[in-house]
């Protein structure tokens, strides 16, 4: 079935479309293939099966500027979390028969039984290089069919306003739950209370491989219970959405600051930030991507690493007894902090991701060696 993006202007001389062929999960019926979504783009070479699953792209639809996906096609073993969290998946070439030893069915019908639609022959290099020039922007991805009714869906899209929705509320565990060591092939030595902001596998599997035995607790799970617990430390996860809108999150971690080693991860730097008085930005277009290079303040090191966020912390908001310690070298923004005093510390990028492979492993050994000394 033909397909088409669309990024609406606000008159429809101002639309632009790029069109394309709808695959995954399409409906005969025209109007179940509509999806509306945050249009970022993601400039990883590979992963792509990882990305789509992690839950920090909900409420996106992700433009893949990689020339080919679906080589590899996908298999059980490299998801981030229990489903398809973006919205929808645009690509430049779509690769039906993947060449590869672990994979266990195509991108196609992977979309298929996860209820998603993607969209391929779209050019994904012109859309990117809008995105790099408007910033993201709100679009919708729909057949072709359905060009004359562009006014209606417009309206609609209208009404779905990414930024003003808490989108860790839609992804975070409904209960606490367990995730031992062992499960890593970890030996058991702490015990680690995890917030689950939309948290990835891979952290689970970094920390538990490291010898934490990890509760994962809702997003908004209280401090008083978390205390109750008798932590070794606490973990602050990645998660969607504007960090701003989880005064929740912010509140339990002040409460919790001092009273156990903290390390956050991404929105868990966002959160860590917001309670020590600092303050949130949204980014023109985001960091999404495994080639950002990040250097360490400290040794003057740089690490290749992977990124996904659209909202950056404000160093200069920061108050004195923070350190600045990671910067970005392609925009400068901040990319990590550490409170001493507090026994707290947190990067934006994804240490459990590795581009590097393993430029920044040493952000988990640095949590263990804190919880040991406390």
């Amino acid at each position: 079935m033909k397909g088409m993006v669309v990024l609406p202007g606000a008159g429809d001389a101002d639309d632009l479309i790029f069109e394309g062929e709808l695959f995954g999960a399409v409906s005969p019926e025209t109007g179940k293939n509509v999806v509306f979504g945050e249009l970022v783009f993601n400039t990883s070479m590979t992963g792509y099966q990882e990305i789509l699953t992690d839950p920090s792209y909900a409420g996106q639809m992700v433009c893949f500027t990689a020339a080919h996906i679906g080589n590899t096609g996908a298999n059980p073993e490299d998801l981030e979390s229990d489903s398809i969290r973006a919205e929808g998946v645009i690509l430049s070439h779509y690769s039906p028969r993947p060449s590869n030893h672990r994979s266990v069915e195509p991108l196609h019908e992977f979309l298929m039984r996860q209820g998603k639609i993607g969209i391929h022959g779209v050019d994904t290099r012109r859309l990117t290089l809008v995105l790099r020039d408007r910033g993201v922007s709100a679009g919708m991805i729909l057949p072709a069919a359905m060009r004359e009714r562009l006014p209606e869906m417009k309206k609609e899209l209208r009404g779905k306003n990414y930024g003003s929705f808490d989108w860790i509320k839609s992804v975070t565990t409904a209960t606490p739950y367990v995730y031992p060591a062992s499960r890593a092939g970890g030996v058991s030595r702490f015990k680690v209370v995890a917030y689950d902001y939309g948290i990835k596998g891979q952290l689970l599997r970094d920390l538990a491989a490291r010898g934490c035995d990890l509760t994962v607790v809702p997003a908004d799970f209280p401090a008083e219970e978390v205390e109750k617990m008798k932590p070794d430390g606490v973990f602050l996860s990645n998660g969607p959405g504007d960090p701003e809108l989880a005064t929740y999150a912010v509140r339990n971690v002040k409460a919790l600051l001092g009273r156990t080693p903290i390390f956050g991860v991404c929105m868990g730097h966002q959160i860590l930030s917001l309670a020590m008085g600092g303050k949130t930005y949204k980014l023109k277009f985001g960091h999404r991507g495994g080639n950002q290079p990040v250097k360490n303040l400290g040794p003057g090191t740089v690490e290749i690493s992977s990124h996904n966020h659209g909202y950056a912390v404000d160093p200069e908001s920061l108050p004195d007894t923070v350190k600045l310690t990671h910067v970005n070298l392609n925009d400068g923004c901040c990319e990590g902090i550490s409170v001493p005093s507090l026994n707290a510390f947190s990067v934006q990028y994804h240490p459990e991701s590795s581009p590097g492979p393993h430029d920044s492993g040493y952000l988990f050994d640095r949590f263990i060696g804190m919880m040991e000394q406390n």
